[in-house]
């Protein structure tokens, strides 16, 4: 099984791109820093996160371009992806990255690095966006409380 989630800060905006042809799709490439557990207060300088490259198309593509920017903390999955190419100088060169099949925002409204409180998540399967509710809306009990709009139909439970 390839399966891999991750939860990081975006190191820079989303960068998309179009392909081209009969139907063209967006592309997005982004990288997420991601801390190591365990490494907090190194004293000797050593990196404390990992920069992995991420790869979302078409609807969550777009979701990125038009939401995520720099500083932002998101939860990805997907599945690790290798490959390789040779360089200008005739070099080969090995790739890792994550090509994306559902990323959300980890922060809560309004915290962090531009969170900018939105709550949709763009899966690459295409399903419609989600909304959910947001923490503030927690009940006393530390159950969330159902947002307007839901429909009974909807919910695991009678």
């Amino acid at each position: 099984m390839n399966k891999v989630v991750l939860m990081g800060r975006l190191t820079r905006d989303p960068e998309v791109r179009y392909s081209s042809g009969e139907k063209s799709m967006a592309i997005a490439r982004y990288t997420l820093a991601v801390d190591r557990r365990g490494r907090r207060g190194n004293s000797n300088g050593e990196q404390t996160a990992d920069f992995i490259p991420c790869v979302a198309f078409d609807r969550a593509a777009e979701f990125a371009e038009k939401y995520f920017r720099q500083g932002m903390r998101v939860l990805v999955s997907g599945r690790i992806q290798t490959g390789s190419y040779t360089n200008r100088e005739g070099q080969k060169v090995y790739t890792t990255e994550v090509i994306l099949e559902d990323q959300e925002f980890a922060d809560s409204k309004g915290a962090g690095n531009g969170g900018n409180g939105n709550y949709n998540s763009a899966p690459q399967t295409g399903y419609a966006e989600e909304r959910r509710p947001s923490p503030q809306n927690a009940s006393t009990e530390g159950f969330m409380n159902i947002p307007d709009g839901v429909e009974d139909e909807g919910l695991p439970f009678n």
